[in-house]
């Protein structure tokens, strides 16, 4: 053992072979000559031994490199050095006066330390690029600047020394420690599976159904805050431990649809994610959940009037050439839900209805599609209706605003013509009429 303490003493003072405060004699020493303490140790000053010794420790790979290393020859043996250097680096940091220059010299040596045993790993041991686990898919990050928090251990990442991941789903960050410690799985999957909302205002239960425990990591949690504080979900109703709820902010689809109410409110991390992957899906049926707020939201009745009228405008583009090589529909790329139905609305449409944004830009499509249709496209004007009542009039379209349409054969009129005839179409009368002539016919049974 003493043996082993004087050959590792004598490899530290050798880390410089041009170092002259050695005398002479080290490269003239016999092979089997003893080595002893007094011979390799070169003398240190009486004031710091210890913080002079660390320092050379300190300086380890930091120096310029002026002459080339066999690749992979001395490469074990600088990561155990920088290792030693390290650890011997944090001791002076704990031993040297807190706040002074030396020790913030020591921090900075430590880092790039640290950095240089980054560089010297052996590529066998690096991490893998991608690892799936709990249905997420966590990809290792390559920005080393960008200062992040582990969404597992709730400390800072840092990203110049430490390893981490992004799952691509949720976007649940944490570092390459943590990963196996994950006990919850990806929130995109739930998004794929099960798209829709917790409509009940925050549906609390109390915290005694959860057993005094954290909603999702099952830590004791109270509301005294001992040993954890209990913190609520505004979505959920449920209570998290502070490691599993970071007070963060988000508006409550709940409380939109209900009391048209888009204040943020407090939601743990799990709900967070969950209502930012949520936010552009169109999963919610307004007139089936509340049909009263169209009453009390003018914008709303005046959205859905565009929205239907964009439907009746559809067909054209569809059989049009001309539409679809300008790939017209494509304004509505953002929101293929508009050229679909009237009816489905997503968190993030009300949220630009509130803030009164939706109505100009699907204004603004509506006019480019009318222009297109009645102005700019004669096959598109070719399409257009002839009043079945007054046959008079310009040619009339299905999304006029002062125009009718029978719902049963989509026929067009004057809006003042269809109700000024107790709103009966003539040409469905018409073609009620044909029938029964034809049934009434010799040798026609109305019954067959």
């Amino acid at each position: 053992m003493e043996y082993d303490e004087k050959l590792v003493r004598f490899r530290q003072a050798h880390l410089n072979p041009f170092n002259k405060q050695l005398g002479p004699r080290h490269h003239e020493q016999e092979p089997s000559e003893k080595v002893t303490s007094e011979d390799t140790l070169p003398e240190l000053p009486a004031g710091e031994p210890e913080f002079c010794y660390s320092e050379r420790m300190m300086d380890l790979g930091l120096s310029e490199d002026h002459f080339s290393r066999p690749v992979g020859l001395f490469l074990a043996s600088d990561v155990q050095q920088l290792r030693q250097a390290i650890e011997e680096c944090k001791q002076v940091i704990l031993e040297l006066p807190e706040q002074s220059e030396k020790q913030k010299d020591a921090v900075v040596r430590l880092i790039h330390l640290r950095l240089k045993l980054q560089e010297l790993k052996d590529p066998n041991e690096e991490e893998p690029n991608i690892r799936v686990l709990l249905e997420h898919r966590f990809y290792k990050e390559k920005s080393k600047s960008v200062k992040q928090t582990c969404d597992k251990c709730n400390t800072i990442i840092w990203g110049l020394i430490q390893t981490w991941y992004t799952c691509t789903g949720c976007y649940y960050r944490c570092h390459s420690k943590c990963l196996n410690l994950i006990s919850k799985p990806c929130v995109s999957s739930k998004v794929s599976h099960q798209a829709e909302y917790e409509l009940n205002i925050c549906p609390e239960t109390g915290l005694d159904s959860q057993d005094y425990r954290c909603a999702e990591c099952r830590a004791p949690i109270s509301l005294r805050g001992v040993p954890s504080e209990a913190r609520q979900c505004d979505y959920t109703g449920q209570y998290y431990c502070s490691h599993c709820h970071w007070n963060d902010l988000a508006v409550i689809p709940a409380r939109v649809v209900h009391n048209w109410d888009f204040e943020p409110r407090k939601v743990s991390r799990c709900s967070m994610r969950y209502l930012a992957l949520m936010v552009s899906r169109p999963v919610l049926r307004l007139r089936e959940i509340n049909p009263l707020l169209f009453n009390y939201v003018e914008e709303l009745v005046e959205i859905r009037k565009l929205r239907q009228d964009i439907l009746l405008m559809k067909p054209y583009f569809i059989t049009c050439k001309e539409a679809m090589e300008a790939r017209l529909l494509l304004q509505l790329q953002d929101r293929q839900h508009f050229v679909e139905n009237d009816e489905m609305y997503s968190i993030q449409d009300l949220l630009e209805v509130h803030m009164g944004r939706l109505s100009c830009s699907l204004t603004e499509i509506h006019t480019l599609f009318a222009k297109h249709i009645k102005l700019d496209c004669e096959r598109c004007q070719a399409k257009g209706f002839v009043c079945e009542l007054c046959k008079e009039g310009d040619v009339l379209f299905p999304f006029d605003s002062h125009t009718s349409v029978c719902n049963d054969c989509s026929a067009v009129f004057h809006r003042d013509c269809y109700y000024d005839n107790s709103t009966t179409c003539p040409k469905c009368a018409r073609l009620t009429l044909r029938k029964q002539s034809l049934f009434q016919e010799p040798g026609l049974d109305m019954d067959a």
